[in-house]
């Protein structure tokens, strides 16, 4: 696996109330030379967060006390640009859209392997730089009346600001980057996640769908489907 890109830097927290999968998870990351930390419940991962300030956080769904969704709330609250995978027992497609909805970047299903944990970690925290004090590429990407300041990191359309996760930032960069060209899922998942979703390919679905509706708003729309290939992004006509 190459860690060539890897700052030595990336800190990690782990949330789970099960101490051994904990311990196991933390040994597995340190051992990829990141810093890993644990926590048994939403309360001490809040703390932990706010303290600590980790890059990422892997956490479970379902704790004691806060369920996943109160925990990435409170941490988001303070810390919007940290990455979420969540660990889940549940894996039907309405948990999952409630997880990335809520502004979860990433999900694994219990029972996982140990691999797939570090390469989806590894293509979260790469998406963006998130260690150092160096900032994205200056310019800015520009399509019809929407703009992708890469320098601040903010979108505009029609000189209206849009709120994007990092996620949704992510993959509407790279939509920009190739304009009125159709890209297949398979293209968006290698660019955006940089892995095979083992054919869990709906996850582009899902997230195409939230930057249509925060992109047209009542606007004319950009993102377009075609049948059978993939997306396209337009000037709105």
């Amino acid at each position: 696996m190459d860690r060539s890109a890897d700052p030595p830097s990336w800190r990690i927290l782990v949330v789970d109330d099960e101490p051994d999968l904990v311990d196991v998870l933390c040994a597995t990351l340190r051992y990829e030379g990141w810093d890993a930390r644990g926590a048994a419940d939403g309360v001490a991962a809040v703390a932990a967060a706010t303290e600590w300030q980790p890059h990422a956080v892997v956490l479970d769904m379902m704790l004691p006390d806060l369920d996943g969704m109160e925990v990435l709330s409170r941490i988001h609250a303070t810390r919007p640009e940290v990455r979420v995978l969540f660990l889940t027992a549940r894996d039907t497609v309405e948990d999952r859209i409630t997880g990335l909805a809520a502004g979860g970047d990433d999900y694994v299903t219990k029972p996982f392997s140990l691999a797939e944990v570090v390469v989806r970690l590894r293509s979260l925290l790469r998406r963006t730089p998130v260690a150092g004090p160096a900032g994205p590429p200056d310019g800015a990407l520009t399509l019809g009346d929407l703009v992708l300041d890469e320098r601040a990191r903010e979108v505009t359309r029609g000189g209206e600001p849009v709120e994007l996760s990092p996620t949704e930032y992510a993959l509407l960069r790279y939509l920009m980057e190739h304009p009125r060209q159709v890209l297949s899922k398979a293209q968006i998942l290698d660019a955006v996640w940089s892995y095979d979703f083992g054919g869990q390919a709906h996850v582009v679905e899902l997230y195409i769908s939230y930057l249509r509706k925060k992109l047209d708003a009542g606007r004319s729309p950009m993102i377009h489907t075609v049948r059978g290939a993939g997306y396209l992004i337009k000037p709105a006509r």
